[in-house]
């Protein structure tokens, strides 16, 4: 289709969408229309027809009253005062007689609407089907009901008693799926007539205003296609100065499109009964006959309460059917929360039962998404794909919840993604993080049998033309998966809020518990304080008496008695130093830092001259690059640095060249330090114990130390805002590093 073509169907399209088809300002000939006042009950409008039934023309009857039109006025005016008051749909108020003309019998019906009474009067036929004899046929088709199985057995049903009570040649009922397309469900049909069963009218066929009017007038007949409209006189109003709003109508006239559809189709008359479930139109039962064919009003108020009747076993199934569906989605609710509150993170719970996460919205597979974290089960796309959907939903901002059963239409920029799935249902879990749970279904290339090809064409005035062909037409549909269960949605904005509740319950109990840790370790760093404060005196005496007796008694000691002092006061000064290296650390938690530029390079010279006596007669190589200068305390640094440099030159001792460099890794927002050796290494499963204290991962015979030189550095650097994290393979060496955030001077702290 050109550009040119298409923009032309668009704007068709448009217009029979804006097409007032309330306001006609006709009506069909096979009834006459009179508008009273309200106030008054004089005549104000009337259709042009009314010279054929009540031997008056239109213009002639404005400005009088009933009694002029019927001559059982007097019971009609009674009636009219009870007319309900909460209902506009045309109430049967009498069976009635001309007063003028052939004096024929009529139905009179009367609504309320735009500011007047509108009166509507039907020839009653002589063959007419009377109420006492149609209510024994509808209450065996409401005992049916009862034991249908499923909703098409209930519209079968419904159909077969609508085909007995009107005798159309062809009655079918279909239901509206999500997109407004028709599908037929039931049908009940005379020899000669096409079958539509299975098959699907698009929504196009009803306008958007078609179909409002439907759920609000719910019987439409139209005995004969090629009817002459009746116009109203005066055409407007006088009331309101406006065309007449004939919404409720029963004889309002049809839209010229809607008219030329049903020749097309081949039918001469119609009439629909609509199936109308919560408020919004659920399906029709539409009736075809090939000839013309008028259904009396009694027999239409019969097919109506079948329609009624009909619309609450449907919804009563349907709400039956819901309410099943949303007890399975809150039991499995349940089992997740379970999970979930019983393991550390939400997604160790999700993980736990992978059957009842992903079956919880009927998906082939589902993803945890907590930042760089994902978690996946079943079957989905790449974990890459699934990080790069959680990038798009945080982009995009949908809200709480997003939805598609078509990733390649609504998901365009991720074109990858749709190779792998059909569709997704993601909901948030943190109000403050991409944190997601994501579901996903796979495409499902289905089948769509359509009664006739669904293209509309504009027709020579450029006004749009109905399709000509009602043959079935097969389209193959790919890209969609099957939809998401409006409960579905429902439940996981419920699993969300209950996510979110065991969230902020353990991130309370994590906040009791870091206050309470907060508050043992001020309690510890004072102990320990005061522990290695008041020993260091006594062990000093010790370290200093053992050397005294050394001195002054050796000679007077056996060999053994000197070898029990050397371990006296070798074990004195090893807990002398244990003791200094406990007071270093607790005042590391208790000293302010005094932040100052520090300069990386000149410190990692200082300190390789402190250490010179340890290393100067091994075989060992530098390897110093250039380094930053940071904003820290440089007393604290200088013991950190200090403490991995001591750590590489004695872990490296035993080589037979040993290599140790300092250097600075590229990062925009922290400052990046290590010291690298090929000393003995450690294993990385052991690397989270590094940095604890008094954690060792080689005997002390081997490599002297009291365990707290690397928790020192973590507390100093953890002071800092920065992180540290260590690297090694055992036998091949060793890499530790400390972040530090980048800062100027005039912003460091004062702490």
């Amino acid at each position: 289709m050109s550009n040119e073509s298409a923009a032309a169907l668009q704007v068709a399209s448009d217009n029979c969408a804006r097409e007032p088809i309330h306001i006609p300002g006709s009506v069909q000939p096979h009834g006459v229309l009179l508008v009273l006042d309200r106030g008054t009950s004089l005549i104000l409008q009337a259709s042009a027809n009314t010279a054929q039934w009540l031997g008056m023309p239109a213009h002639a009857l404005l400005g009088k009253s009933l009694e002029a039109v019927v001559e059982e006025a007097d019971v009609v005016a009674e009636r009219l005062l009870h007319l309900p008051q909460e209902d506009q749909n045309p109430y049967h108020v009498a069976d009635v007689r001309f007063c003028q003309g052939e004096r024929l019998l009529a139905a009179m019906l009367v609504h309320r609407n735009d500011g007047v009474l509108i009166v509507e009067f039907e020839l009653i036929h002589e063959h007419a089907t009377p109420y006492s004899q149609l209510y024994p046929v509808v209450r065996t088709f409401i005992n049916q009901l009862q034991d249908a199985h499923d909703i098409d057995e209930l519209c079968q049903l419904a159909v077969n008693e609508i085909k007995r009570l009107t005798g159309f040649g062809r009655v079918k009922s279909y239901r509206f799926d999500a997109l407004g397309n028709g599908q037929v469900n039931a049908e009940a049909l005379d020899p000669g007539y096409p079958s539509y069963l299975g098959l699907s009218f698009p929504a196009d066929d009803i306008p958007r205003q078609a179909r409002a009017l439907y759920c609000a007038n719910r019987v439409r007949l139209i005995p004969d296609a090629d009817y002459t409209p009746a116009t109203l006189v005066p055409a407007l109003n006088p009331l309101t100065d406006a065309p007449l709003d004939l919404s409720f109508a029963a004889l309002r006239s049809v839209s010229p499109v809607h008219l030329q559809y049903m020749r097309n189709m081949g039918t001469q008359a119609s009439m629909s009964v609509s199936i109308v479930v919560g408020g919004h139109l659920w399906g029709l039962i539409s009736c075809h006959h090939a000839r013309p064919r008028s259904i009396d009003v009694h027999a239409r108020t019969a097919c109506e309460l079948v329609g009624n009747v009909l619309s609450l076993q449907v919804e009563t199934r349907e709400t039956h059917d819901s309410h099943q569906h949303l007890l399975t989605l809150r039991h499995k609710i349940v089992q997740l929360l379970s999970a979930m509150a019983d393991r550390d993170s939400v997604s160790e719970g999700l993980r736990a039962l992978p059957d009842v996460f992903t079956g919880f919205a009927r998906a082939a597979g589902a993803a945890v998404v907590a930042g760089p974290h994902c978690v996946l089960t079943g079957e989905t796309p790449p974990q890459a794909l699934v990080d790069a959907l959680a990038d798009w939903l945080a982009r995009q901002g949908h809200g709480e919840v997003f939805s598609t059963d078509n990733v390649g239409r609504d998901i365009a920029e991720l074109p990858e993604l749709a190779r792998h799935v059909g569709g997704v249902l993601a909901v948030s879990i943190s109000e403050l993080h991409a944190h997601y749970l994501i579901w996903f279904k796979p495409e499902q290339e289905r089948t769509v049998d359509w009664a006739g090809r669904p293209d509309k064409q504009v027709g020579v005035a450029g006004a749009l033309s109905p399709r000509n062909s009602f043959e079935r037409w097969v389209e193959i549909v790919s890209g969609f998966s099957t939809p998401w269960h409006a409960l579905e949605i429902e439940g996981v904005l419920e699993l969300r809020a209950a996510v979110l509740g065991i969230v902020l319950r353990k991130a309370e109990e994590l906040a009791q518990l870091a206050s309470e840790l907060k508050k043992s370790n001020k309690e510890l760093e004072a102990f320990s304080y005061s522990v290695s404060h008041d020993l260091r005196a006594p062990l000093r005496h010790i370290a200093g008496y053992a050397e005294l007796l050394t001195d002054f008694e050796s000679e007077r000691l056996s060999e053994r008695g000197l070898r029990f002092l050397d371990h006296i006061g070798d074990s004195a000064k090893f807990a002398g130093c244990l003791v200094d290296n406990l007071l270093s650390f607790s005042q590391m938690g208790r000293s302010a830092l005094r932040f100052s530029d520090v300069d990386m390079a000149a410190l990692v010279d200082a300190i390789r001259r402190e250490m010179l006596p340890d290393y100067q007669d091994r075989d060992l190589e530098w390897r110093v690059e250039p380094l930053p200068l940071v904003v820290a305390d440089a007393a604290f640094i200088h013991l950190a640095l200090r403490n991995l440099i001591a750590n590489a030159i004695k872990y490296t001792r035993n080589q037979p060249h040993a290599v140790i460099e300092v250097g600075a890794l590229d990062d925009p927002d922290n400052v990046v330090v290590f010291v690298r050796d090929n000393g003995v290494g450690f294993d990385m499963q052991y690397a989270g114990k590094l940095f604890g204290v008094f954690q060792r991962l080689h005997r002390m015979e081997e490599f002297e130390g009291t365990g707290i030189g690397l928790a020192s550095v973590r507390r100093i650097i953890e002071r800092h805002d920065g992180r540290v994290w260590a690297q090694g393979e055992l036998g091949k060496g060793s890499t530790f590093y400390f972040a530090l955030p980048r800062r100027t001077h005039a912003a460091a702290p004062r702490i």
